[in-house]
């Protein structure tokens, strides 16, 4: 069990936090024909948009209640409602998630409340999902605010009937956390189908956040992402299959207002966790494993044998929220490395599950003193940890939110066997590019030149045969 160590500056220096409103607007993205509206200022709003276009490098779809000095001392009901019913009338959203902000939460909004008096007054709109959650900037991270956000939509579209368990025996549930990318989302689509399973993966980027060209020149709204129609029918599910601790909270609602049995996952990196979910996957459909899924375990196993001479004895520093923390960490100690720092924006049950000494909640001034003491050979991190990486001289493996200096990071799989054979090369090839950096330096006799005795280059006495 891993020691949590707290922080201990009155600043933060080099921060790796994103905010925890972002992740709830992240979960909102992966619904189709969706929007959030930020409760709080203008400047909440465009701070994460603009984490989000440099990341994904698309159109983001964000609105903003606009809380200025007036607005803010006096009460925002009216920019809330206003909004609502705005957005409501024009664009005819299928969700509206309205997550907080540390403004209003230091205001002392009650957005749920606002909820109620939106139905109220606008009943017209009924057909509109609307879902608030409390997530202000200054508690948890983008993890915790994806999985509250998951959690309200749950309570608030899962109708609560517990007698529709297996109406849909084919359809299966699946509640991803916020470090899955859209690249791991196709692969999971991709592997339930080899089963003739039906996934219904929610939140799902994958589909709404991928990078794909669409017909019209703009919309509004999400374009593609789980259905509400969907999320409504969570209860008809033959099985829930939950990827990510943090996830645990929104589980438990979802089996509590459904019946749906789960089975969880902390992550899918590596042997283990996904022998597991395939295991789970032949006994759901009653079929036998694919042949091309045998032959990706094995292309695994034999990349963990070519690779193991580089990663063994590695020593590995990585920053990252909890979920995908845990899950580096155990995919590289599992090939022999060590993590020699380990560093979380906020707290988490899972960190204590972390195969490392201790995890320090804190920042990338954190990760580099604790880098540089436990002479680190590897970063994993985000791109804000990129400079962190070029003074201590080491290679950056970019994972997480954001990834703003890489094509295409959003996109990366690293799930499954083919994602973690593909993780376990890049580590390795960073290590072998940067070796030069510390082996050590060859040693050069003072008493010889270029490999032949010195005596040779001096010049013969006369008469006098050099030795």
């Amino acid at each position: 069990m891993a020691e949590i160590i707290k922080r201990n500056k009155a600043l933060s220096v080099s921060p790796l936090k994103t905010s925890s409103t972002t992740g709830a607007a992240l979960a909102f993205l992966g619904v189709n024909r969706s929007i959030p509206m930020l409760h709080g200022s203008q400047g909440c709003t465009a701070f994460a948009k603009v984490f989000f276009v440099r990341h994904f490098r698309e159109p983001i779809p964000l609105q903003t209640t606009a809380m200025d000095q007036a607005s803010t001392v006096l009460g925002a009901d009216d920019n809330v409602l206003e909004g609502l019913n705005t957005i409501a009338t024009k664009q005819k959203p299928a969700m509206i998630g309205l997550p907080t902000t540390g403004l209003s939460e230091t205001q002392g909004a009650d957005v749920h409340r606002l909820v109620k008096d939106f139905r109220a007054a606008h009943p017209e709109h009924d057909g509109i999902a609307v879902v608030a959650v409390n997530t202000p900037d200054y508690t948890g991270c983008l993890e915790s605010g994806f999985a509250l956000a998951v959690k309200g939509m749950i309570e608030a579209v899962v109708p609560l009937d517990t007698t529709r368990v297996g109406l849909r025996p084919k359809q299966v549930n699946v509640l991803v956390n916020a470090s899955l990318t859209p690249g791991d989302l196709e692969y999971l689509r991709d592997l339930f189908s080899l089963f003739s399973l039906r996934p219904v993966i929610f939140p799902d980027v994958g589909d709404s956040l991928d990078g794909h060209l669409i017909p019209e020149d703009f919309t509004p709204l999400t374009f593609g992402g789980t259905a509400v129609s969907e999320i409504q029918t969570l209860g008809e599910a033959a099985h829930t299959v939950v990827i990510g601790r943090s996830l645990n909270a929104a589980a438990d609602a979802l089996a509590e207002r459904t019946g749906v049995p789960d089975t969880r996952f902390d992550h899918l990196m590596g042997l283990g966790n996904n022998d597991r979910l395939i295991q789970l996957l032949a006994q759901l459909s009653g079929r036998p494993v694919p042949p091309q899924i045998e032959r990706q375990r094995a292309q695994l196993q034999d990349a963990m044998v070519d690779c193991h001479f580089m990663l063994g004895f590695a020593r590995v520093a990585i920053a990252a929220d909890g979920d995908l923390l845990q899950a580096m960490a155990e995919f590289v100690t599992s090939f022999g490395a060590d993590v020699v720092a380990a560093v979380a924006p906020a707290r988490a049950a899972v960190l204590e599950d972390v195969p490392a000494a201790s995890v320090k909640l804190g920042d990338l001034e954190d990760l580099e003193n604790l880098a540089r003491a436990g002479r680190a050979q590897l970063v994993i991190s985000n791109s804000h940890a990129a400079d962190t990486a070029t003074r201590l001289g080491v290679p950056l493996l970019r994972a997480g939110f954001p990834q703003y200096d890489l094509v295409g990071g959003y996109a990366r799989q690293w799930i499954g066997y083919k994602g973690s054979r593909q993780a376990l090369f890049d580590l390795s090839n960073l290590l072998l590019a940067h070796h030069d950096h510390h082996k050590i330096a060859p040693y050069h006799a003072v008493l010889r030149a270029g490999g032949r005795p010195a005596a040779a280059y001096a010049p013969a006495a006369a008469g006098v045969e050099p030795h």
